[in-house]
């Protein structure tokens, strides 16, 4: 049982250490569509600029936020149950079915006999291990660029792949991206919910159009007991409670939304890998204006999420820059999404300022309008490049190259001392304490960030 954003991936690793158990992931849906996510978004950029009261964002966000499950942008949680489902261990059309309702808990229903049917005592015994091979993974990263999915799972399903005995890199999903085209445009990359997506056509529909160009491995073993193929059935109620099996929709009710293959939103994925003297990173541009994806500025040198805002509040970030968080990485601070940015940078990139921020912390599923290279590697903590930057150093972001990058002399580059910074308040407080070990013995973001 399992939907919001860490917990799907430590689930699967969790079950994946047992590989030779049965196991069917139960979602419990989004909830219904409340406050319309650009106009959430709006509120916290307003009140970046303190132009709205604190209960005033507290009123938005509590309209946004209104009932149980996921958040309907699609943002981790989302992507967590696509992938549960395209990867073969829902059952069909479970994904984006809103909670309390007489569908969700027939699919409930469904989904806890089909657990039990599963199991070593059946005639289907169909474990875990058995379901996620190298295709089943293949088709994860597939719908990811296809739906333009959290950049958290460049790290999740980097260390999930590895629970199941394969290795998965940063170089496989750029390959992928650059032949798996963009179909669906939901918030933060369109205006969309992910109950918009659901509504026109959802997993069913982008499923057949992946299938039907050769993008999906269809010959993988489910939980379901099917090819992908027997995923592109639509659940619907029946008379007595039970579901009933349809045809998934062959057309998009909504190609604002979602798109055939045949007309994507763009030819290619939606995250992106960058490469360059300042290490490896990933960048999600689905919802970055190709105007604003390449960015050429000055660094401007943070240490927490806090300092740039304290900048901003007090007025000295008026101008072009490359934000760099450093120090965020997971030896560092265990990697927290550093989400607070967003509001921050989006008004700046309002104004008409070129922004941009690099970082070897997380921004999350939601990182939006801002170019965000994330995820940097080697981090700070381990002297990596990204250490050794200074303020006034121009660096590039360059999505559509791949490239990342700072103009300094490379002998003079490589002379400089790293940064150390005091990382001593990430040892105490709020349980920290339990998990210092695993912080130290922590693997690079690269390789999923898990425990040596």
């Amino acid at each position: 049982l399992g939907i919001c954003d860490k917990i799907v991936p430590g689930l699967l690793i969790a079950a994946l250490t047992f590989g030779h158990l049965p196991a069917v992931f139960i979602p419990a849906g989004p909830m219904p569509s409340g406050m319309p996510n650009p106009a959430r978004s709006k509120a916290r950029q307003l009140y970046a600029e303190r132009k709205i009261s604190w209960d005033e964002l507290l009123d938005v966000e509590a309209k946004s936020y209104h009932a149980p499950g996921t958040c309907t942008f699609y943002g981790t949680a989302n992507s967590n149950q696509m992938l549960m489902e395209i990867m073969g261990l829902h059952i069909p059309g479970a994904s984006f079915v809103n909670p309390d309702t007489p569908l969700r808990d027939a699919l409930t229903r469904a989904a806890t006999s089909r657990a039990l049917a599963i199991t070593a005592q059946g005639n289907e015994y169909t474990p875990v291990g058995a379901v996620i091979d190298e295709r089943a993974i293949v088709n994860g990263v597939v719908g990811l660029h296809a739906t333009g999915g959290s950049t958290n799972h460049t790290l999740h399903l980097v260390a999930a792949a590895k629970a199941a005995g394969i290795r998965l890199t940063w170089d496989d999903f750029a390959d992928l991206s650059e032949v798996v085209p963009l179909l669906a445009r939901v918030y933060p990359n369109g205006k969309a919910d992910v109950n918009d997506f659901h509504n026109a056509g959802g997993m069913q529909y982008l499923m057949r159009e992946l299938l039907g160009e050769g993008l999906l491995h269809e010959d993988v073993r489910t939980a379901w007991g099917s090819g992908l193929g027997g995923y592109l059935k639509t659940p619907t109620l029946g008379e007595d409670g039970g579901i009933v099996w349809n045809e998934g929709r062959t057309t998009s009710g909504d190609e604002t939304v979602l798109r055939p293959v045949s007309d994507p939103f763009s030819p290619e994925g939606g995250l992106a890998l960058l490469d360059g003297n300042l290490g490896r990173a990933v960048i999600k541009v689905s919802a970055v204006k190709p105007e604003h994806q390449v960015v050429e500025a000055p660094a401007l040198i943070f240490h927490s999420q806090e300092e740039l805002s304290d900048a901003f509040r007090a007025g000295q970030l008026e101008r072009d820059f490359v934000a760099v968080i450093r120090f965020q990485g997971p030896k560092a601070n265990g990697m927290p999404e550093l989400h607070k940015l967003t509001p921050t940078l989006g008004v700046l990139q309002d104004r008409g300022y070129k922004v941009a921020l690099l970082t070897d912390g997380r921004m999350s599923g939601a990182s939006g309008k801002v170019p965000a290279a994330i995820h940097v590697t080697p981090e700070a903590a381990d002297g990596g490049p990204i250490a050794k930057l200074h303020d006034g150093d121009i660096v590039r972001v360059d999505p559509p190259r791949g490239r990342l990058h700072v103009f300094v002399d490379q002998a003079e580059f490589n002379a400089r001392e790293a940064a150390v910074a005091d990382l001593s308040g990430n040892e105490f407080g709020l349980g920290r304490e339990m998990f210092r070990m695993f912080r130290a013995n922590a693997q690079p973001a690269e390789m999923g960030a898990g425990v040596l």
